[in-house]
Order: C-alpha cells, then sequence, then structure tokens
C-alpha cells in the first residue's frame, strides 16, 4: 500500500539523517528546477542541523499560513521538525504547534531537534494525515510541506484538517499538483522523481476537494515546475468564520430533519416564502444544487442553528453560473450573526465554484433579510409588484442579485 511504503521510505531517510547524512542538499538554483530541500526558505538561520538535513518540502508553507502570536498551528506529515520550529517562532509561547507524522523515526528526530532547539510550545504527535488525533476546532492554521500528495485518501486528509480547524481558521501549505491530464507514463517518471507514491492530484481535482470539504477563498498557485505537467504549488483556503460557541460545515443527509424543521419555522412566520410548508428531504434536494450547502452548527450540541442552500435558475448553458439562494435560522437563535455568517461563506463558495451571479425574492416587508443582503453587496433591481397570493393576500417580491466582482469579468 501507498501508506506503508511512504513511512517505510521516509523512516529511512530520517535514520540517515540521525546519522548525520545529509539526505537532500539542493540550493537555491536546483530548487527553482524542481529540486526539493530548505532552498524554499526565507530564513532558516539557527535551526538545527538535523531539521536542515531531514527537509523534504517543496515551498514554505510558514510564509503562506499567516500566523500570529498566540495561535495554534498543525504541521501535517512534520518530518524532522523544519515548519514546526519555524512556525512556533511566529506563534511565541502563548502559542502551540502540532507536529504530526506516522513515522516514529521521524519523529525521534523531530523531538530530538526540538529539544536542541529549546521550542518548549510545541508537541509531536504519532499518527495519520488521514485521522487526525486532534479534537475538533482545535487549531487555527493547518500547514503541510509536500506531504498530502502522499496520500492514497486525499478527501479524508482534506476532511479532517477542517475538522480540526477553528471557524475562520486557515490551510496554507505547499504541495505537488499536476496542470492536467497528462500522459500516464511520463506523469508517473515524474512524480518517481518527487517522491509523490500516491500521485498528485490536478489542480481542477484538488479545489474540488477542498470544496467539498467545505473550505473557501481558494487558491491554487503553481511554483516550481517539476516537468512532465508536474508543479509545486501553494495551495491556501479557509473554513468560513462566525461567532463563538459556532461552527460553519457542508450540509450532510443526516441534518435533514433539522434542516427541514427550520425551514418550517420560517415558513410559518409568513416572511419567508410563499411557500407554507417545508418540503420533504427528497424535495428538497432534487431542487438545489448538491454543494453550496452549508449549515451553522452549536460547537458543543452539534445542532444546527441555520441553513443555506442554492437552486439553479435555468437549465440553459448560458445560466450555468446564476443561482438563487435562500438562507434560514432557527428562531431562537436569530440576531447573533448566523444568517450574516452563513450567507457569507455561501457567497466567498459560489464564487470558488465559478458563479457570477446570485439572486433572491424577498418581501418588502422583511426587512431584516434586506438589510443583510444589501449589507452584504446585494442590490434590488426590481419589483415583481402584486406577483402570487399568499395566505390570501397579493403580494409583492423585490428581486435582488449580487454580481461577483471575482468571476465572469
Amino acid at each position: 500500500m501507498a501508506h506503508d511504503e511512504v513511512v517505510e521510505r521516509y523512516s529511512g531517510l530520517a535514520r540517515a539523517a540521525m546519522l548525520g547524512r545529509v539526505i537532500l542538499d539542493c540550493g537555491a538554483e536546483e530548487f527553482e528546477r524542481g529540486c526539493f530541500g530548505t532552498a524554499g526558505y526565507d530564513d532558516a538561520t539557527g535551526l538545527p542541523e538535523g531539521a536542515l538535513r531531514a527537509s523534504l518540502g517543496c515551498g514554505n508553507p510558514v510564509a503562506v499560513a499567516e500566523l500570529r502570536a498566540g495561535e495554534g498551528v498543525l504541521d501535517l506529515g512534520s518530518g524532522g521538525g523544519i515548519d514546526v520550529l519555524l512556525s512556533a517562532r511566529h506563534v511565541g509561547l502563548s502559542g502551540k504547534v502540532y507536529g504530526l507524522d506516522a513515522s516514529l523515526d521521524m519523529l525521534e528526530l523531530a523531538r530530538a531537534n526540538a529539544a536542541e532547539a529549546g521550542a518548549t510550545n510545541v508537541e509531536f504527535l504519532h499518527g495519520t494525515i488521514e485521522a487526525v488525533p486532534l479534537p475538533d476546532y482545535a487549531v487555527d492554521a493547518v500547514i503541510s510541506n509536500c506531504v498530502i500528495n502522499l496520500s492514497d485518501d486525499k478527501p479524508a486528509v482534506l476532511a479532517e484538517t477542517f475538522r480540526v480547524l477553528r471557524p475562520g481558521g486557515r490551510f496554507g501549505v505547499s504541495d505537488v499538483v499536476t496542470d492536467g491530464p497528462v500522459d500516464p507514463v511520463r506523469r508517473a517518471a515524474a512524480e518517481r522523481r518527487v517522491g509523490c507514491v500516491a500521485g498528485a492530484l490536478t489542480i481542477d481535482a484538488y479545489r474540488d476537494l477542498l470544496r467539498g470539504a467545505g473550505f473557501i477563498g481558494i487558491s491554487i498557485r503553481p511554483t516550481a515546475d517539476h516537468g512532465d505537467g508536474v508543479h509545486s504549488a501553494i495551495v491556501q483556503a479557509h473554513k468560513p468564520a462566525i461567532g463563538p460557541g459556532l461552527g460553519i460545515r457542508p450540509m450532510r443527509e443526516a441534518d435533514a430533519d433539522q434542516v427541514l424543521a427550520i425551514y418550517q419555522a420560517g415558513l410559518d412566520t409568513g416572511q419567508a416564502s410563499f411557500e407554507t410548508v417545508a418540503p420533504s428531504w427528497e424535495g428538497f434536494t432534487a431542487s438545489r444544487l448538491p454543494n453550496l450547502r452549508y449549515v451553522a452548527v452549536d460547537t458543543e450540541t452539534g445542532l444546527v442553528v441555520g441553513w443555506i442552500a442554492a437552486s439553479p435558475v435555468s437549465a440553459r448553458p448560458a445560466y450555468a453560473g446564476v443561482v438563487e439562494h435562500s438562507v434560514y435560522v432557527h428562531p431562537g437563535c436569530q440576531a447573533h450573526g448566523i444568517g450574516r455568517a452563513l450567507l457569507a461563506a455561501f457567497i466567498a463558495g459560489s464564487e470558488d465554484a465559478g458563479i457570477w451571479t446570485i439572486q433572491s425574492g424577498i418581501f418588502p416587508e422583511n426587512a431584516a433579510s434586506l438589510a443583510l443582503h444589501q449589507a452584504l453587496g446585494f442590490r434590488v433591481v426590481g419589483t415583481r409588484e402584486r406577483i402570487a397570493r399568499h395566505h390570501g393576500t397579493w403580494r409583492d417580491v423585490l428581486m435582488l442579485e449580487r454580481r461577483s466582482t471575482a468571476v465572469g469579468r
């Protein structure tokens, strides 16, 4: 299996480093041509020689993770500990950096390097990046240096990464990607050169997996070219932000009862929709896009306190980037910024998905919803006067839309 092969390979490299061998000597010029090592770091002064000898990274994730004093950080596949030690400098003694590795030899090397560096705000964990041994909402940032490409279950890695991040947390990694379909023989040769046992993702596939895990604000920027369509890249994204005690994640089938109950509570106000009865879950899912569905949850109880989802406005290809959305908040949880956080996450997620226009119809009497949408860039484009009867009364609907400034320009 790829996992066993990876662990054995890197354990051997760790043992070599502990014997004083330089397992990869790569200068800046070679790094630009695709060689791995410490040349991607702006400043590695003061780090133990053992950490430098064991560096097999393809970039400098610490430089793109925007680490701040007092934060918690997780390094996936921490190896000899170079990124853990650099992160520890950024977060200071009030912060904490975890290094996770599946190789006991690498962990032994990393702990020795941390002791030599006098780093007291670090902890090294034994485990896999597909099953992180940390609780939910444990860290503010996740970094990794040319490791995720080694996993043979990348969806699990990204799901675990999303789980352990706090709301608003950042994902900033260096990794290996491909720029599209490449001849299998040539790509396999390139991947063997850079150690990608399980195979690198295409840029589009990487982006799709990040979106599926719940990440927004996704950026994938190729850096060094390793030939045959294989590149090092900086990959950045973040977990949706929301207020204390709350989280935002993708909607799941297990949320059905709670989502529909909140939906019905909104309909019962008479100000949310012309509908009067929430649909079945089958009807709900059939009429909405499979992605771009988020729920807000209480982080202590796991209960759903709000949701947002989108429907296509037309089956015509020309309207592929136009959707209509709905957002509902539990009646006992309003005025806590939940609707605003859900809508902000939805907007960012929609732009990641290539959506250029979001539409919504709002009753003029629903002042709170109108104000929320206008605060987040929606504008009233017209009024549908007396468009339909609701509880025996003809009602107007204000038509709002938000045109992306990032998509379809």
